[in-house]
């Protein structure tokens, strides 16, 4: 299998599940005029999300990593009118980006971005969240499931992305930075009492990765 057939499954999917939604079309448009990185989630992993929030009946949200507001988006079309989202970005100009994506998108009343070191606006937030998504900078992941453990209470949901690196998470010996944060975060996890969790693989095409999910049991 290729990362071909990857992409093409993927492409098959997308149209069959996901229908033409011109806000988000936008703001992958504007995301790329504007520069950012391409990291943002797949179409698919984006209504996975939406669809775990909904399930969940989430109505407090937290997002670590914005970028340009396309899980954003996602995540807060899940929550009900007078649910909230709360999402830290630490680059001024991304969250610029974000902000005009999630204001087309018709969610600004919804979403709040704070701007600046998640590990310094994270210290200042007030829980709990019914569901926090993780996908900023891997080496800091570590520190950010500590601060999601506090922020949440029991039935809480914890999901972080890109955890399976190319299958490099199992180099006990990468001295990748974000190899070593991927690996402390699943340590953690797996140590941690209070959480029940699992990881998943995944290819498509956004290439070969994959998420971990844990719930708050206590």
């Amino acid at each position: 299998m290729s990362e071909q057939v990857w992409s093409a499954v993927d492409n098959y999917l997308e149209e069959l599940l996901i229908p033409t939604d011109p806000a988000l079309e936008a703001t992958l448009q504007a995301s790329r005029v504007a520069g950012l990185p391409p990291f943002n989630v797949s179409p698919l992993q984006g209504k996975l999300l939406h669809l775990l929030a909904k399930m969940h009946g989430a109505r407090r949200i937290l997002e670590i990593g914005t970028m340009g507001g396309y899980s954003t988006i996602w995540l807060a079309r899940a929550l009900p009118e007078d649910g909230r989202l709360v999402t830290l970005e630490i680059n001024e100009e991304y969250a610029q980006v974000a902000r005009a994506n999630i204001a087309a998108a018709g969610l600004a009343d919804r979403v709040e971005i704070r701007v600046g070191p998640a590990l310094e606006t994270l210290p200042l937030l007030e829980g709990p969240f019914d569901l926090t998504f993780i996908d900023a900078d891997k080496p800091n992941n570590p520190a950010y499931l500590e601060w999601t453990l506090r922020l949440s209470r029991p039935g809480s949901v914890i999901i972080g992305d890109n955890v399976i690196r190319d299958g490099e998470v199992i180099n006990a010996d990468s001295d990748d930075p974000r190899v070593v944060g991927v690996r402390r975060f699943l340590d953690l996890l797996a140590a941690e009492p209070r959480v029940s969790a699992t990881a998943i693989q995944t290819v498509g095409g956004k290439g070969y990765d994959g998420f971990a999910l844990g719930v708050v049991t206590g």
